[in-house]
């Protein structure tokens, strides 16, 4: 969690040397949680903390990540679906808190875990991209790179739309099956 404040800062720097750095630090955030995951499977030893802790600092760092991106202008972030993107991910937060005010804990689904995987690769790829496009503020491309320098805003537009789209989907599962919980949550009174 800590990291995606550091990357958050890095990225918006716009300095090369910052861009790489970021890019290691989100390498390294992601793999560490990789093997938090599979640590905690293999030995079993998933807590409720882990839970939602998990999951919400999986949020935290892409949302982190897309919002660096979307207040960078060259890159063509459409700041509609950074906004969905984060729509999704504060509901699904929402409902984890409603499970866990009804004594439930509610993991991670297959879907969620795709999602976080497509939202990473699209996140990735930016960043490199991002790379690029300072280090040839700087530097004359070379004769393959220079061809993709104009492609950029157009191809962060479709990533960032792809992400969003199967976060939306996601979001969608998680709410249709926990629905039972919504409903719940909507109609149970508390008595004084």
């Amino acid at each position: 969690m800590a990291l995606s404040l550091v990357i958050f800062a890095l990225i918006i720097t716009g300095t090369l040397w910052a861009e790489i750095t970021a890019l290691v630090l989100l390498t390294i955030a992601s793999i560490s949680d990789g093997i938090d995951g599979a640590i905690a499977r293999r030995t079993m030893t998933t807590t409720p903390f882990g839970a939602i802790a998990d999951p919400y600092a999986d949020k935290l760092l892409v949302m982190a990540v897309f919002l660096a991106f979307a207040s960078i202008h060259e890159l063509g972030v459409p700041l509609w679906a950074v906004f969905l993107i984060l729509l999704r991910e504060l509901t699904i937060s929402t409902l984890r808190v409603l499970a866990a005010l009804n004594g439930e804990v509610m993991k991670a689904e297959r879907s969620g875990k795709i999602k976080t995987t497509i939202q990473l690769i699209a996140a990735f790829t930016i960043m490199v991209l991002l790379i690029l496009t300072v280090w040839a503020k700087t530097t004359p491309m070379p004769a393959p790179l220079d061809q993709i320098l104009p492609l950029i805003p157009a191809i962060v537009w479709w990533l960032t739309v792809i992400a969003a789209a199967f976060t939306l989907f996601s979001g969608g599962l998680y709410l249709y099956n926990h629905r039972e919980l919504l409903s719940k949550s909507w109609t149970e009174r508390k008595r004084p």
